[in-house]
Formats: structure tokens, C-alpha cells, sequence
């Protein structure tokens, strides 16, 4: 399997990056052989992925960083880079190659302090003798201190490292860093190619595949996990029933409360494992004994880890929210379609009960107020805005209209 594989409905995308990682290795080859390197490459030294959720945006740079990894024997006899099954390509696509550094947001922010080691690496030269790859999976995230160290390393790095900066937008990257970047965008995939990757590789029942490739919008991360976790599943039937509870203030309420706590507990779950074996490994490599005591000096050490932690824990619960929000968004799409007599398909068809319902109660215009409701519910999370009261805000806008 090609490590482009995972690339759905990207074929513009995925022909310009392996041009870009052939020149990558006939690059590293004339290097290696002490030829002079070829004058003209569709290779670069910074690339910028954007695309709305569910593009694949991050997929794209780990199979490109996977290609540029590529040290399969079939290259000398004329093969592409991207083979996916040498070692060069496996430990980049899980994460374990030593020369592919991989970082994103821990909170709602990448901070400079986190991004210091992966700068100063970036200037290093790779270990194995191919490249230093930097993969920043949410660019938009770069606070102004962390943006700046960015910048710097890409403005004069070193020879053989490339940068890879995945955002959804590019507004959404500061103009001096994206205009040293060659930019690519990724567009959303038809469903229709969703439900054909979940079916023939992961086992999902075409009828399952196809619904939660519909439901999900041509998110392929998301209808995988809808395919294959139930309670996915039932979190997303409970969001959809929230229009249908917010008939009085009291419904409101408990409607907001819940969803809250749900995602609250979906952030815990998320967070629970992770973080029992970051503070197990840290403890080991700072010297505790199992069961013991801290040694001195090490307070400082398990702070820092803490409030990573609970960083995390809060931005995976804002995240599990977003999620609902998109699902309620979708809802109501279809709801306005229905009023309007639109013959796009339905993405919450397995509710068509419930959006006939909201659709004959309501009209065109408040059905927009409520989405606008909903975008501004989202927009205040990104604020920092509490949770409970930006959701609470958000259903007493939705029983009015």
C-alpha cells in the first residue's frame, strides 16, 4: 500500500507531492554520489496544507514526510518514493521515524515553549542522511511568540530540513510565514469515495458506511470513528434530539447542562489513559521508585506536565463540542433545504422524522437565525468563552427562532 493511500479524493494534491518527493530523492541521491544537484525541482523547503476539516490536510504532510522518508530498494530500479511498506515510510506514517517531528496544539494555543526543541532540531542535520522533516499539524494555533520562532527557521533553514504547516485556511497563517511556503489545498472528498475507503478497508457494511459517510459530510476521521464506535454514535443521536428539547427555558437548560457533561466525559476518557502513562514515564525517567516518593527537585518537572495535561483535558472537551456543533449546524442545513424545496441530499437522513418536523414548525428565516446561533456558539468557545453559559446562550436562541 502507497503511502499516498489515504489521500480520498486528493489526486491533484498527491501528484504534485510525489513530483515533489521524486526531485526530493534524485536531490538526496546527486547529494550522496557527489553529483551536482538538479538546478530545477518541484521540490521545497516549506509547504503549506490547507483544507476544511476533514480534507486530510495532516494526512497529506505525513505521507509526503513518509515519501521523503522512503528507502525502499525499488527506487533504484526506477520505483517512486512512498512505497509505504520500508521502514523509512512505516515509522514516518506512525509517528516513530527519528528524523519526522511532529507537533500540535496541547491547549487551545501552540506555545514558544513548546515549540523551542522542535525549532532548534530543525536545524540539525537528519539522522539517517535524507531529511529533517517538521510536521505542525495546527499552524493556526501558533501563538505570536511561537509564529516568530517559526519564521526564523523558516526564513534560513537548514539544507536538508522541510517544514510541513497544515491550517484550514490560509488566512488562518501569518502572511510572512505563508508567503516563504508553496501552498496546497485540499478539498472536502465526495462521500460517496468515503464510504468506498471505509468499506474496502476498515470492513464497514456498505449501509453503515454510506450513512455515516453522509452524516459526517465527507469528514473521513469522523465517519470512520462514527463506523466503528458505537458510542460515537449514540453521542451524535443525542445532539440531534436537542432541537426538539428546547421547547421552554427549562429544556434549554438541561439540554445545554448535558451536552456539556457529555462532552466533559468524552474529554476525560480521551485524557484518562494518556495522561496516567505520560506521569508513569515521567516519574520512571526522573528517578521515583515505584510507589515512592518524588525525588527532590522534581516539583517543577510534574507541574509543567500537569498543566500540559490539564491543557489537553480542556481543549479536547472544546473540540468534543465543536463536534456537536457541526452536527447541529448539519441539521439544521437540512432543515433549510427541506423549507426551501432544495433536492441536495439530506446529510442527517436517518432523523427525517425530526427535520420534517422542525421544517413544518419554522420558517426559512428563523431556521438561518438558528445556524447563526450555533456559528456564534462556536465562535465564543474559540474566545474562551465558559462552556455552560455560551451553550446555554446558544439553545435559548434556538427555542426563539
Amino acid at each position: 500500500m502507497a503511502v499516498w493511500d489515504d489521500l480520498v479524493g486528493q489526486e491533484r494534491v498527491q501528484e504534485q507531492l510525489a513530483a515533489a518527493a521524486r526531485d526530493a530523492d534524485a536531490h538526496v541521491t546527486a547529494h550522496a554520489q557527489g553529483e551536482p544537484v538538479p538546478a530545477a525541482s518541484k521540490m521545497t523547503h516549506a509547504w503549506l496544507f490547507t483544507g476544511p476539516p476533514g480534507s486530510g490536510t495532516v494526512t497529506a504532510a505525513r505521507a509526503f514526510a513518509a515519501a521523503l522518508q522512503c528507502t525502499s530498494p525499488d527506487r533504484a530500479l526506477g520505483g517512486v518514493p512512498g512505497c509505504g511498506f520500508c521502514d523509512g515510510c512505516h515509522t514516518a506514517l506512525i509517528g516513530t521515524h527519528a528524523d519526522v517531528s511532529s507537533i500540535a496544539a496541547v491547549g487551545t494555543q501552540i506555545l514558544v515553549d513548546d515549540m523551542r526543541d522542535t525549532v532548534r532540531k530543525s536545524f540539525t542535520s537528519p539522522a539517517n542522511g535524507r531529511w529533517q522533516v517538521i510536521l505542525v499539524e495546527d499552524a493556526e494555533r501558533l501563538n505570536e511568540k511561537s509564529a516568530n520562532a517559526v519564521l526564523k527557521a523558516v526564513e534560513e533553514p537548514a539544507p536538508r530540513t522541510v517544514w510541513l504547516l497544515c491550517a484550514p485556511s490560509i488566512e488562518d497563517v501569518l502572511p510572512t510565514i505563508r508567503s516563504r511556503c508553496r501552498h496546497l489545498t485540499l478539498r472536502t472528498p465526495p462521500a460517496a469515495a468515503v464510504a468506498d475507503v471505509l468499506i474496502r478497508r476498515d470492513g464497514i457494511e456498505p449501509d453503515l458506511a454510506t450513512s455515516v459517510a453522509r452524516a459526517t459530510q465527507g469528514h473521513i476521521g469522523r465517519a470512520r470513528r462514527l463506523a466503528t464506535d458505537e458510542r460515537a454514535r449514540d453521542r451524535r443521536a443525542a445532539v440531534l434530539k436537542l432541537p426538539l428539547r428546547v421547547e421552554d427555558i427549562g429544556g434549554c437548560l438541561r439540554a445545554a447542562q448535558e451536552l456539556v457533561d457529555a462532552a466533559a466525559e468524552d474529554a476525560k476518557q480521551v485524557s484518562d489513559d494518556v495522561d496516567v502513562k505520560e506521569t508513569d514515564d515521567l516519574k520512571a525517567a526522573l528517578g521515583a521508585a515505584p510507589g515512592g516518593r518524588m525525588p527532590r527537585g522534581t516539583a517543577g518537572a510534574m507541574k509543567e506536565l500537569e498543566d500540559r495535561q490539564k491543557r489537553r483535558k480542556t481543549r479536547t472537551q472544546r473540540d468534543t463540542l465543536d463536534l456537536a456543533l457541526t452536527d447541529l449546524t448539519a441539521f439544521y442545513r437540512d432543515v433549510l433545504a427541506l423549507q426551501m424545496g432544495s433536492q441536495v441530499a439530506l446529510a442527517n437522513d436517518d432523523v427525517r422524522d425530526s427535520l420534517d418536523r422542525i421544517a413544518r414548525s419554522s420558517t426559512p428565516e428563523a431556521t438561518l437565525r438558528r445556524i447563526e446561533s450555533v456559528v456564534a456558539c462556536r465562535e465564543a468557545l474559540e474566545r474562551n468563552v465558559a462552556p455552560l453559559l455560551a451553550v446555554e446562550a446558544m439553545a435559548v436562541a434556538l427555542r426563539a427562532g
